[in-house]
């Protein structure tokens, strides 16, 4: 098989669409369909269904796709790996991210980084823990930073960042100036909660069972930004960890109480990477740029 081929194949999986992979790659959309049939007639199988939506993957075309996704992803490292040998300092690195840190923490971080950098981009994706776990097992990212990660015999922690989950609520709700809150107060008024892949949610979940409480849960979600935001208009208490919210409580819009319990005390920020796999020169030097980042910030207190 061609790889420029593979390469038409590929894009076209990932974007769904002919016309949309032939734009990406300019090219024309005849000369992608041209490239697709050679690889049925190859492969003795259709790889797509089409239709006026778009093209959709057949069972074979899924099975080439995620291999074409490991190939152009070990295309990438050999190119990183050269660019490296000449000293050029190129190349992109994929990172999966709690939401709630890329309002404040990350932008930081990358500004600091493109300083030392110039020529490394990111692709950013905001997930769930299970998702961006998931992800690295699939290398589908380099990088995840991850609340709450569980122990997986495939993935490792470089780092971790503790600071206890908080109670976040609107500066005139009921329980706005209480300096601590109990799990069971906080059962007598509207939820906002993440969805159960969120390792956030996970931990609320193990407290609240333990207790065998019932929540009032208002909203399920899997936008952080979106919880924040029903916490500031009074509606609705949310949870995360106060680093999340800085600005929103510098600015004197939300209120974040410490509760009294051992799942939210022990709340941690993960960076985690996939055991087996040698990071690039461009995601190895990010990693560990992002790792000092983490530790001063669990240090210090600021990035």
């Amino acid at each position: 098989m061609q790889l420029i081929a593979l390469r038409y194949f590929h894009e076209t999986a990932r974007l769904g669409s002919i016309r949309k992979a032939a734009d990406n790659l300019r090219v024309s959309p005849s000369a992608i369909s041209r490239q697709i049939m050679h690889l049925e007639h190859d492969l003795k199988a259709p790889l797509f269904e089409r239709s006026v939506q778009g093209v959709r993957l057949t069972a074979a075309g899924d099975l080439l796709a995620r291999q074409t996704q490991r190939t152009f992803r070990d295309l990438d490292r050999v190119r990183s790996a050269v660019d490296d040998l000449r000293g050029l300092r190129r190349g992109q690195v994929t990172v999966c991210v709690i939401e709630g840190l890329v309002a404040e923490f990350l932008p930081a971080v990358l500004r600091d980084f493109h300083d030392l950098y110039p020529n490394i981009s990111f692709n950013i994706i905001c997930a769930s823990t299970d998702r961006s776990l998931d992800a690295l097992v699939r290398d589908e990212a380099d990088i995840a930073m991850a609340f709450n990660a569980p122990l997986r015999a495939d993935i490792v922690t470089i780092c971790e960042y503790v600071q206890p989950m908080a109670c976040l609520v609107a500066i005139d709700h009921p329980l706005a100036r209480e300096s601590s809150l109990r799990l069971k107060d906080i059962m007598n008024y509207p939820l906002a909660l993440p969805d159960p892949t969120f390792g956030l949610r996970q931990a609320i979940d193990r407290a609240i069972s333990r207790l065998d409480l019932k929540p009032p849960i208002f909203l399920n979600t899997d936008s952080l930004e979106l919880m924040k935001n029903m916490a500031i208009t009074g509606r609705a208490m949310a949870f995360m960890p106060a680093v999340m919210v800085a600005g929103e409580i510098a600015r004197g819009t939300l209120r974040a109480i410490p509760i009294v319990d051992v799942e939210f005390e022990s709340a941690r920020t993960s960076i985690c990477v996939h055991r087996d796999r040698e990071l690039p020169f461009a995601a190895r030097e990010f990693q560990k740029f992002l790792a000092e980042k983490l530790m001063r910030l669990s240090s210090t207190g600021t990035i």
